[in-house]
């Protein structure tokens, strides 16, 4: 899957990341209630974005070994 980049550079929106994740957004906000979500930067218009590096890292974070 190619990343389209926003005008922000390395900050992913919300629905960027909820594609990337193929998970709905209430799933994404359940996560983020319960601290379990990607870091999350909220402007001040409440618009949601994720730094690539923070997704990136979650994503490993969260990789599963393979099983023997």
């Amino acid at each position: 899957m190619t990343t389209r980049r926003t005008s922000t550079g390395n900050l992913l929106t919300l629905a960027e990341v909820l594609d990337e994740l193929r998970v709905p957004r209430s799933t994404f906000f359940r996560w983020k209630a319960t601290g379990r979500a990607p870091k999350t930067i909220k402007y001040p218009n409440g618009s949601l974005y994720v730094r690539r590096r923070d997704l990136d890292n979650w994503l490993n974070d969260h990789e599963e070994e393979a099983a023997a």
